[in-house]
């Protein structure tokens, strides 16, 4: 699938990084990982030199263009009057009054470099807020590295146990074992389950923490209610509804989910779109909540107002709010969504879309795909053997089925004629 210098440059980078990466998402196995040289608008190229249009938008970040110009001049004239000063300057407090001006449920924001940060923050403020301790969590949301919530993940869906009384799994080695006692786990989309959840536990949960799509479970949508469902509980038990807008954030609307849904949640967490890349993020809230940070409430950290990610920030919401980029890369998706349908359909192949025009993927060989568990039903093995024909290609989505394809602004109208010429011939091919 990648020629000889990918292979040699992932056997050099083996002898010195744990399976030849810097995270354990991009190691697609042996002789098929890929190595990138270089990125510019909707496309990558790796060390090979042989170009793909990109899919995987760096697992989202990319929402205007790699290495897109407004943005990069903007972080070029930043940096060059310092990069790091561990004091507070105007263009974060900038950066922080466009993430309250555009997002429905903000009225205060602390900025940090990832989104495991950004979780990890809020649920200890949460936890501080409440002076409780438990974290309710949905099976297949991924909400960081951390470990308080990287629980029930990436498991199969046999060690979860009975959906009336779930099993919570450590997604890792190495965290230990009593934190299971801070964790309840349900399955995505279980109205009947959590509200049984929050009759019994209500009043000692510090914070329910959702996804508002399954961003790392093939973008699976909430049903109808559901999200309103969590808003409804946890105002009645005192919790903190944390929504974690990491992946949506900046890219469904540009209020995020907040603005999709109409919802009002107390703590909200940002990254990836946030920047266009540079390494930024960010949490915020209610002023009720947000203003114990300071008063016994520890957060902070040396890099969360570095200049590039500011910088970076600053340019993207400041492009965001003034130019129809969102609704652009909706018209496009939507009809990448609709043209891939069609293509299984012709094929005889059944298939589930869920997420977002900007954020979606595609369930193969199943009819519903609510949850975690009914996407583990789904023909994951057909998935990757399209993918793979389509990288050969030259077109890249992720080989995870649990991944979703995101676009950028500078994905043009050729770009998805030659996606679903691609998809259209390897479904053929599958088919013979």
């Amino acid at each position: 699938m990648f020629g000889s210098k990918t292979q040699s440059l992932q056997q050099r980078a083996q002898k010195v990084m744990p399976l030849g990466v810097n995270s354990n998402f991009r190691f697609w196995g042996d002789g098929i990982t890929p190595y990138v040289q270089k990125a510019k608008g909707g496309y990558l190229w790796d060390v090979d030199g042989k170009k793909y249009i990109d899919y995987r938008m760096a697992f989202g970040p990319i929402i205007l263009g790699h290495a897109y110009d407004e943005v990069d001049q903007k972080v070029i004239e930043e940096i060059q009057k310092g990069i790091l000063f561990a004091m507070t300057g105007e263009l974060e407090v900038a950066v922080a009054e466009m993430i309250v001006e555009m997002s429905p449920a903000i009225e205060m924001v602390r900025m940090a470099c990832s989104g495991t940060e950004a979780t990890m923050h809020a649920i200890r403020v949460a936890r501080a807020f409440t002076g409780r301790d438990l974290i309710l969590k949905f099976e297949g949301n991924y909400h960081g590295f951390h470990d308080h919530t990287l629980w029930s993940t990436y498991a199969p869906v046999e060690a979860y146990g009975n959906r009336r009384s779930p099993i919570a799994v450590p997604a890792s080695s190495g965290i230990p074992k009593g934190m299971r006692e801070f964790i309840i786990t349900l399955p995505f989309n279980d109205f009947e389950g959590f509200e049984r959840v929050m009759k019994s536990y209500g009043d000692q949960i510090a914070a329910v923490i959702s996804e508002p799509c399954q961003g790392n479970c093939a973008a699976i949508n909430p049903q109808d209610g559901f999200l309103q469902l969590i808003r409804t509980e946890t105002e009645k038990y005192g919790c903190v509804f944390i929504l974690d807008e990491v992946k949506t954030g900046f890219r469904i609307a540009n209020g995020g989910a907040q603005e999709y849904y109409r919802l009002q949640p107390d703590l909200v967490t940002y990254a990836k779109a946030l920047g266009n890349g540079y390494p930024v993020a960010a949490f915020g809230g209610k002023r009720e909540i947000m203003s114990i940070i300071g008063h016994g409430v520890a957060q902070g950290g040396t890099y969360t107002n570095n200049k590039p990610g500011i910088a970076g920030a600053y340019a993207t919401l400041s492009l965001l709010k003034s130019k129809p980029i969102l609704k652009t890369i909706e018209k496009r998706g939507q009809r990448l969504m609709e043209g891939l349908k069609e293509i299984f359909d012709e094929n005889d192949i059944p298939s589930v879309f869920t997420g977002y025009p900007a954020m979606f993927s595609f369930s193969l060989n199943t009819d519903s795909v609510t949850c975690q568990r009914d996407w583990s039903q789904s023909d994951h093995e057909l998935y990757i053997k399209l993918a793979d024909k389509a990288i050969a290609r030259g077109v890249m989505p992720d080989r995870d089925a649990r991944e979703p394809w995101f676009l950028c602004y500078e994905h043009s109208d050729a770009d998805i004629d030659e996606t679903l010429n691609v998809y259209a011939e390897a479904a053929k091919e599958i088919k013979r």
